[in-house]
């Protein structure tokens, strides 16, 4: 019992004498949780800090951008002095003289807007950007944010095409700003045959069957004035493309502008609001367009989308028969891509039964791969199962939060953008149209990660989900679509987004636009958490 009790003595001295086990030091937080971290802190830190820390942020794509809509007041104002444009001061617009700068007595030319004559009308100067603008805008009985909104468009036509360049400068530039590396623009080639061809179109009563539309789209195709506009249209994004490179100085490694870095194809836009021989005759134009971009595969057009306003006369009446000119259209032209503004609407704008149904048949009937807005969609019948079709389907909706608020009034909780992220429907932010909300991409990530509370994470996969829905050519990067934990099998073999890929990830990204600029997103996000 004596040597029992001492070899136990002597264990626990052993025992008690013995060093600590050694227990492994905590991991330092990865590049990422550093990052989040920092957010986080930006975030507690209130919307001027979060604006700082998210102005670096890499937001990759804006796949909703009006081109005219997205240039700054005071650029128009500019341009119109250079076009010898006049300002009528009632109507706060521009006009355009039959001899420059020679406008009649109620008229100001505007290149007394200029700042080089004194003494400078700033009151005018004012009035026209508020004009142009939601800025300062307050809503009266009469005049709300939507009529606001769009009677803007309106006011600063005129300006010669020549300027879109810039516009497209001004526009790459400030994504450039923003670490933004891509955007999808709406605008359209000049077309002055296409009314010409409207005016032979005899339109039938009713919704044409496919053998109808047959014979509208050979009469539509044979008339050489389209051919003629289908001709120039092909080249038009091309030629814009190259000008606004050339003043970025691209082609100098030296002296190119960080615009040069933002990658930009187009996206046609028909008009909705018009009787349905021109709506068809201009959609016929745009597929024929992008098909043609599409094939030489070397930028320019990529795809279509209707706008104007959705609660307009012609855009309620004939809804269902335009997004049957796109099913049909879309059996002829399969590889156009098709994005749709649809359910830019709200209770009380248009009747109840004008909510129903815009989301859906865009998807099922117009083919859309993306909903523009998308804002109604819980009044639309059956909304979870539409929800549902949408994150089965995968299709992505562009979210447009100041936008929606300027133009419906809908923010906040009244939006529909938590609903679509709870039900996995793919949804990116966009800006639609900057220049005249008074915005920027990054306003965007701000109001949205306040408002809904969002995570650093949140925040990667929305820029993530907006790459992986350009209408960029080929194979994604990721393994699953919108499911961004996996890359392809060419990409596993390195972290993403690293500076040297492997030989096998290299050639898979070589035959990939879409991969390529995902790629480099995630190199973007690389450089951007080391800096925390």
């Amino acid at each position: 019992m004596r040597r029992l009790n001492f070899f136990l003595a002597c264990l626990a001295l052993a025992v008690a004498t013995a060093s600590p086990a050694q227990t492994p030091p905590p991991k330092p937080p990865t590049p990422e949780a550093r990052a989040a971290r920092a957010y986080q802190a930006a975030v507690k830190d209130g919307p001027l800090a979060l604006r700082a820390f998210l102005a670096e942020f890499p937001k990759g794509a804006d796949l909703h951008v009006h081109l005219s809509g997205a240039v700054y007041a005071e650029t128009f104002i500019g341009e119109a002095g250079q076009d010898g444009l006049c300002i009528d001061p009632d109507a706060l617009k521009f006009v355009t003289p039959k001899t420059p700068d020679v406008c009649s007595d109620n008229q100001i030319p505007a290149k007394q807007l200029g700042g080089n004559i004194l003494p400078f009308n700033q009151a005018l100067y004012d009035k026209l950007i508020d004009a142009f603008s939601m800025r300062s805008f307050v809503p009266a009985p009469s005049w709300s944010g939507h009529d606001q909104f769009f009677a803007t468009f309106g006011k600063f036509g005129g300006i010669d095409r020549s300027h879109y360049s810039e516009w497209i400068d001004e526009a790459a530039s400030r994504a450039a700003a923003q670490n933004q590396q891509y955007l999808e623009l709406m605008t359209n080639p000049s077309t002055p045959h296409l009314q010409g061809v409207v005016d032979k179109i005899v339109w039938p009563a009713g919704i044409p069957d496919d053998q109808t539309f047959d014979k509208l789209l050979k009469q539509v195709l044979d008339d050489p004035g389209l051919q003629a506009d289908i001709d120039s249209g092909r080249q038009y994004a091309l030629d814009l493309d190259t000008r606004r490179k050339t003043a970025e100085h691209c082609a100098d490694p030296a002296q190119a502008a960080p615009a040069c870095q933002v990658n930009i194809r187009y996206i046609f836009q028909v008009s909705r609001g018009s009787l349905p021989a021109y709506v068809f005759a201009q959609t016929v134009l745009g597929f024929e367009i992008a098909k043609a971009s599409i094939a030489a595969n070397k930028g320019g057009y990529v795809g279509i989308n209707f706008v104007q306003a959705e609660d307009g006369f012609f855009s309620m009446r004939d809804y269902t028969l335009q997004m049957k000119m796109l099913d049909y259209l879309h059996s002829i032209y399969p590889r156009v891509f098709i994005s749709l503004h649809a359910g830019e609407l709200s209770p009380g704008l248009v009747p109840p039964e004008g909510l129903r149904f815009h989301i859906r048949q865009a998807v099922e009937l117009g083919h859309a791969q993306r909903i523009g807005h998308g804002v109604d969609v819980m009044y639309e019948d059956d909304a979870p199962a539409l929800l549902k079709e949408l994150a089965e389907k995968h299709v992505m909706v562009e979210i447009n939060l100041s936008s929606n608020e300027a133009i419906l009034g809908v923010k906040g909780a009244e939006h529909p953008f938590p609903l679509y992220r709870a039900a996995h429907v793919p949804v990116a932010l966009s800006t639609d149209d900057e220049g005249v909300s008074r915005i920027d991409i990054t306003h965007e990530y701000v109001r949205a990660a306040l408002d809904y509370n969002l995570s650093y994470q949140d925040l990667k996969q929305l820029a993530r989900t907006g790459m992986e829905h350009t209408f960029l050519s080929g194979e994604s990067l990721w393994a699953a679509q919108d499911a961004f934990t996996a890359p392809a099998a060419s990409c596993t073999a390195q972290p993403l987004g690293a500076e040297k890929p492997t030989d096998p990830c290299k050639t898979f990204l070589d035959k990939s636009e879409k991969a390529a600029a995902q790629w480099e997103l995630e190199r973007r996000f690389r450089a951007f958490e080391a800096k925390f």
